[in-house]
This record gives structure tokens, sequence and C-alpha cells, in this order.
């Protein structure tokens, strides 16, 4: 193995970006990123849907070494977030091989062999998997779907060829994204009919235009008080009920001042602690779904029929356009790629249902193998971004430390991994997560996606890799 170690990124999203950055930034240049796509930005370039923008203020929701100055709101739109990826990764485009899609990956001979669609190979002595968790749509298996006559599509594929204007619209689905989009299209729609399963807390969301690009010591301020708030709403959906019953007052509150029909307040009041499930920002979902030509309905859906949506109580709403607002499937981190360790087993095997990885980065058996926006590093109050920069630069610290060693893997000890595991298991199961049917869990209800804790204190444990957690395992004993 040469001196300075090779490393492949698979994605080009804010994930795979940063990483590539972080690498470039620290004098490291035999790196490549595989992107099955045209171009970068992951999320933010598959989700178009109406109304797409980011629910964090873009001086935080951006990295830290290149602020987001030229954002033309407060909470960037998904074009602006695009365009900004698309700057920010300049300087690494030279190392991005786009249309290289990854289907399997094993570590073979002390090296990561990437398998490509359509058969071609790269080899490299690190491998970081930087997919992201936002990538699979959850579509309900309703029975009927294939008898509806009229476009049915997901939110993140969105069908902009399908004209809106005048037509009755059903929304299956109450989350961030349809918070977002059905404000937009209900000005199109003729009637448009919302089926909601669980009400979220919704606040309201503090955006406006910004009519000049930041300065950046403006922009600094901005992220470190936008990070404060965030720390704060974090501590106070993890610190006991009376702290969230704090959080559930304001959305209350919003929603009592929003809403004035008592029959629509009461079938929009949520049943579930604040926090439990994602708490969402809008100042136009209430009012949108107050409009005449609206419906809310809360009763299960049973089945699709050929011209609408029948519900439990045997109606069947009127449908033209079938809209899935139900986001994706994340809780058991299923990769787009196989990924066979060093023994031959398979990362999917081992997680069996119930994704680890310590310090959401790295798992045992799977040498010099690194997960960005891994098992518990999503976060319920604060900006990932703050975590995907902290893994790029573990990452990087794993890099420097392979190429002083002069070869090999390296492989998170078992014993650290699962005494990670332990405490993430620990901290969880009395967390505000584990109090609800959530994307935030796996099937056994343990919650596989989310941190417990603050950003400031993760930033912390992965300040310096410790290589006392750590083996490094030679080539000559990997054969």
């Amino acid at each position: 193995m040469p001196a300075i170690p090779e490393v492949v990124v698979i994605g080009a999203g804010f994930g795979g970006l940063g990483v590539a950055l972080s690498l470039r930034r620290a004098g490291f240049d035999s790196f490549t990123v595989l992107e099955r796509a045209e171009d970068v930005g992951g999320v933010w370039r598959e989700n178009t849907y109406p109304g797409a923008a980011c629910d964090v203020p873009s001086s935080l929701y951006s990295y830290s070494f290149a602020p987001h100055l030229d954002r033309r709101r407060r909470y960037a739109t998904q074009p602006d977030v695009l365009a900004y990826l698309r700057r920010t990764a300049e300087p690494v485009r030279d190392r991005i091989r786009f249309g290289a899609e990854a289907v399997s990956a094993s570590f073979d001979g002390g090296r990561w062999r990437v398998t490509l669609a359509g058969g071609g190979v790269v080899e490299a002595d690190v491998l970081v998997s930087a997919v992201g968790q936002l990538t699979r749509p959850s579509v309900p298996a309703l029975p009927g779907v294939d008898r509806f006559h009229g476009p049915v599509f997901h939110s993140a594929r969105w069908r902009h060829d399908v004209d809106l204007t005048g037509r009755r619209v059903a929304v299956v689905g109450t989350g961030a994204s349809a918070v977002q989009f059905v404000p937009r299209i209900r000005a199109l729609a003729d009637h448009l009919t919302v089926f909601q399963r669980s009400a979220p807390h919704v606040l309201p969301k503090p955006d406006a235009e910004t009519r000049s690009p930041a300065r950046p010591w403006a922009a600094r301020a901005a992220r470190a008080g936008v990070w404060l708030v965030g720390e704060t709403l974090t501590g106070l959906l993890n610190s006991g009920r009376f702290s969230r019953s704090l959080v559930a007052g304001l959305a209350s509150a919003h929603r009592h001042v929003r809403v004035r029909d008592p029959r629509l307040r009461a079938l929009l009041r949520p049943r579930e602690q604040a926090g439990c499930k994602r708490v969402l920002f809008s100042n136009d979902w209430y009012p949108a779904l107050t409009s005449p030509d609206v419906d809310v309905v809360t009763e299960p859906i049973t089945e699709v029929t050929s011209d609408g949506v029948r519900t439990r109580d045997g109606r069947v709403h009127p449908a033209d356009v079938l809209i899935w607002g139900t986001g994706f499937e994340v809780a058991d981190f299923r990769l787009p790629m196989r990924v066979i360790g060093a023994h031959g087993r398979e990362l999917a095997d081992v997680w069996a249902g119930r994704p680890r990885a310590h310090l959401g980065l790295s798992v045992p058996g799977f040498p010099s193998f690194f997960l960005v926006y891994g098992p518990n590093t999503n976060l319920g109050g604060n900006s990932v971004i703050t975590m995907i920069e902290a893994q790029s630069r573990y990452v990087v610290a794993a890099v420097r430390l392979l190429a002083r060693s002069g070869g090999g893997g390296l492989e998170v000890r078992p014993e650290v991994a699962a005494a990670f595991d332990a405490e993430m298991r620990s901290r969880l199961g009395h967390g505000v997560w584990s109090g609800c049917g959530s994307w935030y869990r796996a099937d056994d209800g343990s919650v596989t996606t989310n941190w417990p804790g603050g950003t400031a204190e993760y930033l912390r444990r992965t300040a310096r890799l410790r290589a006392e957690d750590h083996v490094l395992v030679k080539a000559a004993e990997e054969v």
C-alpha cells in the first residue's frame, strides 16, 4: 500500500462532499468520489417538490468553512441549497466520477474493491459510505393502488409533468415534506384531501427574505446564535416531560392562533408528546388546511379505488391524483450497495435489522470503512451538517493514522463498539423518541437513527480518534 491511503467516497451530497473537501483541505488528494447521478446534491438534487426548503437556517445549514452568504431567504429553498452545493463542490469536482453507481464493496487482501454498475472496479484503502439516510421513499402498501386511474407519485419523485390545476388531489401523510408542498399546491387544485395518521407538532417558522449577501462576520455570529438555539431545543426535548411541555405549549398556541374552527383544531391536535416525532416549522400549513377547498381526513385508509381513496368508515374520497407525503425508510439503514467485510460477512447480516456503528462511524469486522450520517447521528433539534463536519474530520484523522502506520486497515475493537451500542440503547431507551412509533425506530423498537445528546457532546467525542480503541490490521494478516 502506498504511504498515502487511497480513499473512495460513495455519494456527493452534503456528507460525501464534506469528506472530500476536508481531505483536500488537509492536504490529501488520493481520493475519488463516486456519484451515481450526473450532478452533486443528494437529497437536495432529488427533492424538487413545490415549496421544498430547509427547516434549519442557512447560516447553520452550511459548512463552517464555506458559509452560505448569498442565500435569498433565512431558510434557503431547495434551488438555493443545490446552487450552494454546486459552488462549494468546485474545489473537488475534479475528483468526482459522475454516473458511477456502486453496487457492492468487499474487503479483499487488505483493500476495498468497489464494483460499479456495468462491471467496473475501483480499489481503495479507505472506503466511506456517504449515501445519507433520506434516499428510499416510503410508500404504503395499500390495496388497489394499481387500479387507480390517475397519476400516483411520491413527493421525493415529484411529477412536474402532472398539472394539478383544477384537479382533485389526495395527499397521504402530514410529515415534513407534506407541510411544505401542501400549501403550494392548494391554490392549484380544485380540491385537496389530506389524509392524516398522526398530527405533528408545528412551530412558527421565523423566515424572512435576505436583501443582500451576508458579511462573513455576520454569518459567523448568526451561525453561533442558531447553533445555541438548536442546542437549547435539543435540551428541551431530551430533558424531561416538563421541558417538552414548553415546546408543546408553543405549538398549541400557534395552532390556536391559526385555526379558528374548534372541530378542525381538535383534529390537528397532536396525541403524542412533543419531540417524539419530528417537530415541524411552518407559517402556512395551518392556513392551508383551513381553506374551504381542503379536507383533513383522520379515518384510516383501507384501500385505493379507481377514482379515489376509501377509508375505514366506508367513504370514498374522490381524487384524480394521489401523492405520497410519507417520508423515507430510514431505521434499517439499507445501503444501496452490498458491503462485505474482512471475514466475508455482509454488513446487512451483521446489523440484522438493528443498525449500529461506533460513534455512528465504524463497525467491527469492516476495516477502514466509515459511515457518514450513519446510525445514531441524526438530530432532533439542530443541524446535521455539524455532525457531518465532525465525522469528516474523524475520517481525515483515520487517513493520517494509516499514512503514519505504513498501511493496513483500521478496525474498531468489538468491545469498544459494543460498549457504545449499549450506551446508545440505554440512553435512547428512556428518551423522548422511544415513546411512539416513528421512522426513528427499528423493528425491535430501538432508536437507530438519532443521537441522544447535543452536537457539543458529539463534537467533543469525535475530536480525537482514539488509537487505543482500534486495531491496525496489516495486509499480510488479511490474506
